[in-house]
């Protein structure tokens, strides 16, 4: 359902993150190297045929000039999801985020913010669960864990008993 692609290998240890949160709320993927440099073709015949494949969302991360997400989303007729990442040649990340961001009009790129492949798990899986009930549920229940998380952190500090909120 989902698709995540990247730029180059050395994009993986971040992109990992958005595979990882897709696999804990149940939804398939598929994990691939396209880079939009280095080849063009194979990034024309997968932007132009994921819709035909199955995928609803594509999350595309690139760093540098990172052209990858915007040229997905000029050949796609499905939401691409950008993820800025840093890379060895990046300046700060500030390349790659604004490549993703300043999309022109009517080639909109949902972005994430620097290195954040897990938000952009969470994004395409929220999207999907807007026609899927039980992922819906699965994501409500994501969410309830964050709470108790937090809870938990904060009573540990705060040296006092654990309050949960009502269910």
């Amino acid at each position: 359902m989902v698709a995540i692609i990247m730029g180059s290998d050395s994009d993986l240890p971040v992109m990992q993150k958005a595979a990882e949160v897709l696999q804990e709320l149940k939804v398939p993927f598929e994990l691939t190297i396209v880079s939009a440099h280095r080849t063009p073709e194979r990034m024309f015949h997968f932007a132009r045929t994921a819709h035909e494949r199955g995928f609803r969302v594509i999350i595309a991360g690139a760093g540098g000039a990172a052209h990858l997400p915007g040229m997905v989303a000029a050949l796609s007729p499905l939401p691409v999801i950008g993820v800025p990442i840093k890379s060895a040649n990046s300046l700060d990340g500030w390349d790659s985020i604004l490549s993703i961001l300043q999309m022109p009009e009517g080639v909109p790129v949902a972005t994430v913010a620097l290195n954040a492949a897990r938000n952009a798990g969470i994004l395409a899986a929220q999207m999907l669960a807007t026609s899927d009930v039980e992922l819906l549920q699965r994501i409500q229940q994501h969410k309830k864990n964050l709470e108790a998380i937090v809870l938990e952190k904060a009573a540990q500090l705060e040296g006092r008993p654990l309050l949960r909120p009502d269910p």
